[in-house]
C-alpha cells in the first residue's frame, strides 16, 4: 500500500501544478479523523482556494474530477468524496490495502526502514557518575535513549551512543572516603561515620562489598577501565580508582540486564586534562562574550536568550557546571556529529539556555538549537499496593536491577517508555508481572506468540506467503489491519522526528488489539485453501510489524507464552 500509496501522491501532485504552477510540492494525504469517511484525505482544494481566489468547493469538485482521470486513481482508488467546504476523501479498492502485506513480507525486518542519509548523529545518555547502582530513573533514561537511537536508525541516521561520567570531583572524593571509612570496620551509625542531611558519605551496603574486595587486593574490569585493589587501607587515591572501576562495572552489569550497550564512555576529566575546558574558555574570552565581576569569569549568556548572565568561573578559579558542558558539545561537533541528542532529568532544564548560548557564543560553527534535549522525569514505584522508595542494597532508592528482577527486561522497557518522557510515570510492578490484557507489553506479545502458533500449527513455508493471491482479504476487520500495517513507517518518521518513543508502544498496542478483533472475526486454517494462505499471509506481515516495532522498542517478540 505504501507503493500505492506514492502513486497516488504523484497524481494528486500532478493534478495540483495543472491549477497552480509551484503546488504540486505540497501535495500530502492524512488520515481521516473519521474512519467510515475513507481511507486518505487531502486538504488541498482548501489550502489553494485562498491565493487563487476561488471557492474551495467548487475547486475540490474540479479537483476530485481530474484526480479520476488519473491512472493510478483508476487502478486503485474506489471512490473520491467531498465533504464540508472543500475536504476531500479518498476510498481505496481493497486491492490496494492488500498491497501493504505484500510490502511487509517482501522488506521483512527492514519494514518501515528508510535508506542511508549519510548523516552522523550522537545521543548522550545515562551518563551516570559511579557512585552508586542505577536507579529506576537511570532505567528510564536508558530505556529513552536507546529507543531513541533506534528510531533514528530506522530514518537512516548512523548512530552513535555515548556514556559521559565524572571520575574526579566532590562526589568522588565522597565515594573514596566512604570505602575508605568501611575499610578501617566503620558503618553508618558510628560515631565515626558523618551523619545529617548533608552529610558527605554513602551508606549503601555496596559500599562495605567495595572496601572488602579493595582489601582483599581484587581486580576489577569495568568496560571501560579496569583496577586492582592494592589492599593498604591508607591508600585513599588507589581506593577511589578502584570505587570507581567497581561502580562502573556494576553499572555494566545493570546495563547488561537491560540489553544496552555504548559505543563510547567520554570522561569529564579528560575535558580538564586535554585542555578542551581551557580552549573553550579563551574561545569565549576572544570573542568578547565574556567580563570580569566581583572576581568572577561572566558569559554574556543574554545575548543568546538567556534570562541571565552565567558565571563561567567562580571567585576561587573553579568552573561551574555548565563550562565543561560547553567544552564537550564543541568535542561532539568537532568529532563530526551534526545531531546531537541528550537525554537527562527535568533538573537540567536549566543548562539548556546557557550550553546553547555559549556553544553560539564561541563561534565554532555550531548550529542555534544544538545540542536536543529530551528531559524525563523520575519514576514512582509501587507493589503490593504501596510505594517502594529504599534498596537494602543501594541504601536510599530503588534500583533498575531490583525492578528487572522483580519484573522482567522487557517489562521495564515497555512501561519506562509508554507515557512521555515529561509526564509523572508510577511503575506498578504487580502490573508488570501480571499474566493479561491489563498489562500491556503481555497483550503485544502475546499477540506476535498468537500468530506464531497459528503459523507452527500450519507448518508451512513462509516465505511462499509473499507471493499469494491476497484477493480473499475483503472483510472489514482484515482491511482495518491492512490499514494499520500501512502506518507503521509514517508513525516511526514521526516518533522519531519528535523523540517520542512511547508513540510506538500506543501504535504496537493498537495493532495488537486490531490483530485480536481480526481473529475474533474470521478463523485462519480454514478448507478453502486460498483464503487460508490469505489469511496466513495477512497474519504474518502482522507478526513481522509487531516483531519490527517491539525490536525498535528493544522488547522480545516471543514466540511461545
Amino acid at each position: 500500500m505504501l507503493s500505492v500509496k506514492n502513486e497516488l501522491l504523484l497524481g494528486l501532485a500532478a493534478c495540483l501544478e495543472t491549477l497552480s504552477a509551484g503546488s504540486g510540492a505540497k501535495a500530502a494525504f492524512e488520515s481521516p479523523k473519521v474512519a467510515a469517511h475513507g481511507d486518505l484525505a487531502t486538504t488541498a482544494a482548501m489550502q489553494l482556494a485562498k491565493p487563487l481566489k476561488r471557492n474551495p468547493r467548487q475547486l475540490a469538485e474540479e479537483l476530485c474530477a481530474a484526480l479520476l482521470a488519473q491512472p493510478a486513481y483508476v487502478r486503485w482508488v474506489d471512490a473520491v468524496e467531498i465533504a464540508g467546504p472543500g475536504f476531500i476523501n479518498i476510498r481505496l479498492k481493497p486491492a490496494a490495502k492488500q498491497e501493504i502485506v505484500r510490502e511487509v513480507l517482501g522488506q521483512g525486518l527492514q519494514f518501515g526502514n528508510q535508506a542511508s542519509n549519510g548523516q552522523r548523529m550522537l545521543v548522550e545518555f545515562v551518563s551516570a557518575n559511579p557512585t552508586g547502582p542505577l536507579h529506576v530513573g537511570h532505567g528510564r533514561q536508558a530505556a529513552l535513549g536507546d529507543a531513541i537511537c533506534n528510531l533514528f536508525q530506522t530514518q537512516g541516521w548512523d548512530v552513535y551512543r555515548e556514556f559521559y561520567y565524572n571520575d574526579a570531583g566532590v562526589q568522588i572524593a565522597t565515594l573514596a572516603s566512604s570505602t575508605q571509612l568501611r575499610a578501617r570496620g566503620f558503618k553508618p551509625g558510628d560515631a565515626e561515620w558523618p551523619t545529617g542531611e548533608n552529610a558527605p558519605a554513602y551508606n549503601g551496603d555496596y559500599i562495605a562489598d567495595i572496601a572488602a574486595d579493595f582489601l582483599a587486593g581484587k581486580t576489577v574490569q569495568a568496560d571501560d577501565r579496569s583496577f586492582t585493589g592494592s589492599g593498604d587501607v591508607q591508600d585513599l587515591d588507589g581506593m577511589r580508582q578502584f570505587a570507581v572501576a567497581y561502580l562502573r562495572h556494576e553499572q555494566d552489569l545493570d546495563l547488561q540486564a537491560f540489553a544496552v550497550k555504548f559505543d563510547n564512555y567520554y570522561l569529564e576529566s579528560s575535558l580538564y586534562t586535554s585542555g578542551r575546558v581551557a580552549d573553550a574558555v579563551q574561545r569565549l574570552q576572544d570573542a568578547g562574550k565574556t567580563y570580569e565581576k566581583d572576581g568572577a569569569l561572566w558569559l554574556q549568556s543574554t545575548d543568546y536568550g538567556d534570562d541571565k548572565d552565567r558565571v563561567m568561573r567562580k571567585q576561587d578559579g573553579s568552573f561551574t557546571y555548565f563550562v565543561p558542558d560547553v567544552a564537550y558539545h564543541i568535542a561532539k561537533w568537532e568529532r563530526g556529529f551534526t545531531k546531537v541528542v541528550n537525554i537527562q532529568g527535568t533538573d537540567h532544564h536549566g543548562t539548556i539556555a546557557r550550553v546553547r548560548a555559549g556553544l553560539q557564543a564561541a563561534g565554532v560553527g555550531i548550529p542555534q538549537g544544538y545540542p536536543d534535549y529530551v528531559l524525563h522525569t523520575m519514576v514512582r514505584v509501587v507493589k503490593g499496593g504501596e510505594e517502594v522508595k529504599i534498596s537494602k542494597r543501594a541504601g536510599s532508592y530503588v534500583t533498575l536491577r531490583d525492578l528487572i528482577e522483580w519484573t522482567s527486561k522487557d517489562a521495564v522497557r515497555f512501561f519506562l517508555l509508554s507515557r512521555k518522557p515529561d509526564t509523572e510515570y508510577t511503575f506498578d510492578v504487580d502490573l508488570a508481572v501480571a499474566r493479561n490484557n491489563d498489562n500491556p507489553v503481555y497483550y503485544v506479545q502475546y499477540a506476535h506468540a498468537r500468530i506464531c502458533s497459528v503459523l507452527a500449527a500450519w507448518g508451512g513455508d513462509k516465505s511462499a506467503l509473499a507471493s499469494v493471491d491476497l484477493s480473499a482479504l475483503t472483510s472489514p476487520q482484515a482491511q482495518a489491519l491492512m490499514l494499520l500495517l500501512a502506518k507503521y513507517p509514517d508513525m516511526l518518521t514521526a516518533a522519531a522526528s519528535g523523540f517520542a518513543p512511547h508513540d510506538v508502544t500506543f501504535y504496537l498496542r493498537e495493532l495488537a488489539a486490531c490483530y485480536h478483533s481480526y481473529y475474533d472475526a474470521e478463523r485462519i486454517l480454514v478448507d478453502d485453501e486460498a483464503v487460508k494462505w490469505a489469511r496466513l499471509a495477512l497474519v504474518a506481515a502482522t507478526a513481522q510489524v509487531l516483531h519490527n516495532g517491539l525490536a525498535v522498542l528493544g522488547v522480545s517478540a516471543p514466540q511461545k507464552m
